[in-house]
């Protein structure tokens, strides 16, 4: 159902690519050949970017950077969240990291703004 799905868009005038292996793809992504990328499966996306987005200090014993945003496509609304867990264990005491809240802010901003242009 990909292909099919993928060759839609590029009738429609979008510059998609694939499906293409995913060993290779984020690399691609990143040296900036692609401006996203569509994962089909939720930790096929979610390993790259934390492996790129996520620091740990194990000197600390704690992560000291949670960036990335997860982008939920398909729905009749936008749908944007942080690319961590509920991490309750930091709730209420002021520790936890507002990097990707802060940062799924901003996505969702820049994309309801670009659909008001449209």
């Amino acid at each position: 159902e990909i292909i099919p799905a993928a060759e839609a868009a590029r009738r429609d005038g979008l510059d998609v690519h694939g499906p293409l292996p995913a060993d290779t793809l984020f690399s691609r992504a990143r040296g900036g050949e692609f401006d996203i990328v569509v994962a089909m499966y939720h930790d096929q996306g979610h390993v790259p970017v934390k492996t790129l987005g996520f620091t740990y200090d194990e000197a600390k014993g704690q992560w000291t950077g949670l960036s990335g945003v997860n982008v939920t496509v398909g729905l009749p609304f936008l749908r944007v969240s942080v690319d961590h867990g509920t991490a309750f264990d930091r709730a209420w005491k002021g520790i936890a990291n507002p990097e990707s809240m802060l940062e799924a802010i901003d996505v969702a901003v820049r994309m309801l703004a670009a659909k008001t242009t449209q």
